[in-house]
């Protein structure tokens, strides 16, 4: 079976922004609340971070599950892995994550500085300065057949389906503006050309899009 590269449970706007502007170490999506975004995964029974029993079942709860199906690796952009911009300063900052990392593979991040690669638990961090077609070719060497996950952010997601290289992405479109950041589209509909897709609004207030490539 053929690797696929997949867009899984990446959050936007109703106005297309995947995070506001003035990223900070205190705030990762800039000006946005990402409460405000991604509270349907949060309110979900399969929520990771969830310390109490309960949440929500249905389709939310599903693609919440099936955030780590079949993936052997994940490709992001340095401004997903941490606010630093330009060469390293040092090396001490080792992601948002802590020491446990959600990823579990593998994870390729695009930078124009590379910095040695690092593990933490059982997730290595490697930094690549290489266009999209050649990072993918690593990620899916590193995947050992599984598929691999475009993490974003909305930049790093429109390089590679500019260059035609996503198979399936999972959009979920929360009910909010916020004006201005990093934009994944005006419209969903721009993909229509290439993609298939299912639109399923969900109780929690977001928009479920499902696109397969035609």
């Amino acid at each position: 079976m053929a690797q696929l590269l997949k867009v899984q449970n990446f959050n936007v706007s109703r106005d297309g922004f995947g995070a506001g502007e003035h990223q900070s170490l205190a705030r990762p999506f800039g000006h946005v609340d990402p409460e405000t975004m991604f509270a349907w995964a949060g309110a979900t029974a399969s929520w990771p971070n969830r310390t109490e029993p309960g949440g929500s079942r249905g389709l939310d709860d599903y693609l919440t599950r099936d955030f780590a199906n079949n993936i052997g690796a994940e490709i992001m952009g340095r401004n997903k892995f941490g606010p630093q911009r330009g060469p390293w300063l040092d090396h001490e900052w080792l992601g948002w994550w802590g020491d446990e990392p959600p990823f579990h593979t593998p994870v390729f991040v695009m930078t124009h500085h590379e910095r040695p690669s690092f593990t933490l638990s059982d997730t290595t961090f490697h930094f690549v300065d290489a266009d999209p077609a050649h990072v993918l070719d690593r990620a899916k060497d590193a995947a050992c057949g599984r598929d691999v996950r475009l993490g974003g952010g909305a930049s790093i997601i429109r390089s590679f389906l500019d260059l035609d290289l996503v198979d399936t992405l999972h959009v979920a479109v929360s009910p909010v503006e916020i004006g201005s950041g990093s934009r994944l589209w005006e419209s969903p509909d721009e993909l229509r050309d290439r993609f298939h897709v299912d639109v399923v609004p969900s109780p929690s207030g977001v928009t479920h899009y499902l696109f397969w490539r035609r």
